[in-house]
Formats: C-alpha cells, sequence, structure tokens
C-alpha cells in the first residue's frame, strides 16, 4: 500500500467520525490496533472523553437555540496539605477547602508527632526523662529542657546558682533566634525568595556550633538540668557568641531590606490570616500568635523565671493580627534576643553551675577518688536516680513558639 493511499484512508476514517458540525459518539466497543508490526504497543484501546474534557470540540450549529438561564454554580477545590508535604515543615495535616488561592475553611489534624512521651518517662528517672523533652520540639531543644528542669526544681525547693541562670537564658534566647530563622525564612521560602533562607541559615549553623560545643550535640542538647546545667561553659565560647551577637544584627538588616518592603512578601502577608484581639484570646492563643494581635502578654515579663528579671528587653506587639505582623514581631524579638544575649555575657558572674547537693547533682570526678561518701552518691544518682517529694506543679515559660509548660 502507497504512502497516498494509506493517508486517503486515514482521511475518510476521520471524515467519519467527524462528518457534521456535531460530534458522532463513537461505539464504545471500537478498539483501534496500530497497523506497524514493528511497535511495542500491541493493543491501544481508544480513550473516552467525558463532556467535561477540553480535549472535545462539540460544535454548535447557528439554529440550535442555548438556555441562558443554566445555574451554573463553581466548586471549590478540597486539598490535603500535609502530613508528609515539602512545605508543611513538620507533622501537621490540614484539609484546606479553597476558592483559588484564597483558604475558605481548614481542618486540623494534629497529633501526628505523639511520641507517648508521657508513657515512656514513667519508667525512667529524673535525670534519664530529660532527652525525651528534646524531641517534644526539635527547632526549640533548651527551651523544652528549660521547662522540665524548673518544673522538678520547684518540687525539690532547690534554688540554682545565678551564673547557671545566666547560662540558661543565655543560651534559651539562642534557640529563640535558631526557631525564629526557621520559621519566618521558611515562610519566606514557600513565597518564592531563597536566598534570605540561605542567608539565616548560615547563622543558624553558628549556633548549632554553639549548642555542639557546650554539650556535644548539634540539637538534642540534654544540657539544661534540673539543678542548673550539665557543664560550665568552655573557655572561649562566651567571646564567639559576642562576636556573633555584633554582626548578626547587620545580617538581620541586609534580610529586612529585601524581605519588609518587598511588594511580592506584603501582597502574600498584609491582611492575610488576620486573628483579632478577642478571636485571640478565646482560642487560647500564645506567643508571637497572641502578640501580633495586639495583646500585650510575655511570661518572660509578667511571671519572670531564671535571669529574666534581671535584663532589660522590650516585648514586640502588633496591631492588625494579620501574617505580616507577626512576621515583624518575630523579626522584632529576634533583635531583643541580641540585647539580652548581650546582658548575660557581660553580667554573668563567676561561680558554680550546679546545685551543690551531691543527692540531685554528680560529684566531680576527681572528689569521688578521695571520698568514698562522693562515690556512693554518683552510683546511686545514675543507677536509681533521686526522688522528688509528693505533690505537683505546673510550671510554664516563653517558648520560641508560645507558652510551653
Amino acid at each position: 500500500m502507497t504512502s497516498s493511499s494509506i493517508f486517503a484512508r486515514n482521511r475518510l476514517s476521520f471524515q467519519r467520525f467527524a462528518s457534521s458540525g456535531v460530534e458522532t459518539d463513537i461505539d464504545p466497543e471500537a478498539t483501534f490496533s496500530p497497523k506497524d508490526t514493528a511497535s511495542h504497543h500491541h493493543h491501544v484501546e481508544r480513550q473516552m472523553l467525558g463532556s467535561f474534557s477540553p480535549l472535545r470540540s462539540t460544535v454548535i450549529s447557528e439554529d440550535v437555540e442555548v438556555d441562558d438561564g443554566i445555574d451554573v454554580t463553581s466548586r471549590h477545590f478540597t486539598v490535603n496539605f500535609g502530613p508528609q508535604h515539602p512545605a508543611a515543615h513538620g507533622v501537621l495535616r490540614l484539609i484546606l477547602e479553597l476558592e483559588g488561592e484564597e483558604i475558605l475553611r481548614c481542618d486540623p489534624h494534629v497529633g501526628l508527632l505523639h511520641r507517648g512521651t508521657e508513657k515512656l518517662i514513667e519508667y525512667k528517672t529524673y535525670l534519664q526523662a530529660l532527652p525525651y523533652f528534646d524531641r517534644l520540639d526539635y527547632c526549640s531543644m533548651m527551651v523544652n529542657e528549660q521547662a522540665y528542669s524548673l518544673a522538678v526544681e520547684k518540687l525539690l525547693n532547690i534554688e540554682v546558682p545565678l551564673r547557671a541562670k545566666y547560662i540558661r537564658t543565655m543560651f534559651a534566647e539562642i534557640t529563640r533566634v535558631m526557631n525564629h530563622c526557621m520559621s519566618v525564612m521558611s515562610h519566606i521560602m514557600d513565597v518564592g525568595a531563597l536566598t534570605p533562607f540561605l542567608w539565616m541559615f548560615e547563622e543558624r549553623e553558628k549556633l548549632i556550633e554553639f549548642y555542639e560545643r557546650v554539650s556535644g550535640a548539634r540539637m538534642h542538647a540534654a544540657y539544661v538540668r534540673p539543678g542548673g546545667v550539665s557543664l560550665d561553659i568552655p573557655r572561649g565560647l562566651l567571646e564567639d557568641i559576642h562576636i556573633w551577637a555584633q554582626q548578626f544584627g547587620q545580617r538581620m538588616d541586609e534580610a529586612e531590606e529585601l524581605i519588609t518592603v518587598n511588594r511580592i512578601w506584603k501582597g502574600r502577608t498584609v491582611d492575610v490570616g488576620r486573628v483579632t484581639a478577642k478571636e485571640a484570646l478565646d482560642w487560647g492563643f500564645s506567643g508571637v500568635m497572641l502578640r501580633g494581635s495586639g495583646v500585650n502578654w510575655d511570661l518572660r515579663k509578667t511571671q519572670p523565671y531564671d535571669a529574666y528579671d534581671l535584663v532589660d528587653f522590650d516585648v514586640p506587639v502588633g496591631t492588625k493580627g494579620d501574617c505580616y505582623d507577626r512576621y515583624l514581631c518575630r523579626m522584632e524579638e529576634m533583635r531583643q534576643s541580641l540585647r539580652i544575649i548581650h546582658q548575660c555575657i557581660n553580667d554573668m558572674p563567676p561561680g558554680p553551675v550546679r546545685v551543690d547537693d551531691l543527692k540531685i547533682s554528680p560529684p566531680r570526678r576527681a572528689h569521688m577518688k578521695e571520698n568514698m561518701e562522693a562515690l556512693i552518691h554518683h552510683f546511686k544518682l545514675y543507677s536509681e536516680g533521686y526522688t522528688v517529694p509528693a505533690g505537683e506543679t505546673y510550671t510554664v515559660v516563653e517558648a520560641p513558639k508560645g507558652e510551653f509548660g
């Protein structure tokens, strides 16, 4: 068969299926098989297109009347956001109802990070339970340890040395900067700006290095412990933290110059996700979500703990309660954290970093080689742990994401 006859046959076939202005239905039992025996597709079935498909080209004749009174309703899209989603930044599932890009309704499903921590630590000593709190929020590790340690210290009725309080406060603010770098810059990256994300993650890596130098671990430090901290600050670390704090403000200026007045960023955040002060209080918001709506509430000011009553800082408060105000609050909180870090470095006194009670804090290694009682205390502490008087308490701290207790 010549090529011209093949073309003629195909043209006749096309004319058979669309010989008139109105599309003709095809026999549902019809199938097509390729004539080329060298083809790898041995059996190709016809694809049926629904009436909604844009590939269907139904031509309506001029003499056909069209009813203009048809009720045309639009449908909203319902999509799953998470728990495994590149923009979720954690295990959270949201069922979103969308109209274009506008979110009309959100059904959150939380608890996907539940690890059964309460049940697990029932079989641990008070010291062994500490690392579990690092995992509750893996962006705010030492703040979680701080809340747990303060609760145990309240039950034990012990006072932490002043140097340990300053160390805790300083690393709590370092943790706050780490968390806000992750929160703000990942949000900006989702909008489409990658450069600030890389800038701030370079700074965040320096803070993780401070974690490693003081505890030996980059993330799950187990450094803040009931009675103080595990070890004193190594030599040279305070100087390096001071150098970092001096240049971090300039890096924030560079990031804000690129972001704060950017029209795309403002278009995605201004008047988006507005929460009034009454709604924030009724729904039990805390942290930046509450302060961004205009409520001046910060536990570091209202119920100070550790060394927060010895340092001076301001609490940023929003006005409109939208995403843009919450962004500004987080950026200003990082600047206030720098103020607190500088004060902790300058005012930190010398002295012990753990409470002087061998039933709670382990003795020095050199002391164990000289004193039998110190060796016994060490053995009892790490084999059985210390006992806490019967009672209950609720201790809460101002974590980067809100109240944690």
